[in-house]
């Protein structure tokens, strides 16, 4: 993975990952080294692996969804980072097309590059925090106070 800043105001950044790389690892690396706390990113490229989930709201967790084993094209990648328990946490989407145009969609577990994905994360000028949500069970994110 290299990456470049592109703007100060607000901080933004160029992050590409190469072939081998984990993408969801290595997005969660960087919000930790760069002290991400309110982010927002967007992303296309291509993998040779990826594994999908969705959000079962009987079981109150993600479930695995989708398993490719083979090369696809990143249609679009977006999501964000936010602040858990002081660190950063990063929840992203995925859309993945296959040779011939079946897309999958769903949160991103893990996914293996191949050649590039291209990343622009935008830093917000306030942080974001996630609190646990008693309904979801899952830590979302809180509107800022005034």
């Amino acid at each position: 993975m290299r990456f470049m800043q592109l703007a100060e105001n607000p901080k933004t950044y160029a992050v590409i990952f190469e072939t081998g790389d984990e993408l969801a690892a290595g997005l969660k690396s960087f919000a930790e080294e760069q002290h991400l706390a309110g982010s927002s990113f967007k992303a296309i490229g291509a993998l040779s692996q990826v594994k999908l989930a969705w959000f079962d709201w009987q079981k109150k967790k993600y479930q695995p969804s989708v398993v490719l084993d083979e090369q696809v094209e990143l249609v679009s990648l977006i999501g964000d980072v936010a602040l858990n328990h002081g660190k950063p946490q990063v929840h992203a989407h995925i859309v993945v097309a296959k040779r011939d145009g079946t897309a999958y969609g769903g949160h991103l577990l893990e996914a293996l590059v191949r050649p590039t994905c291209e990343v622009i994360l935008t830093e917000s000028p306030r942080h974001l925090q996630k609190q646990l949500d008693p309904e979801s069970g899952l830590p979302l994110i809180q509107p800022p106070s005034a």
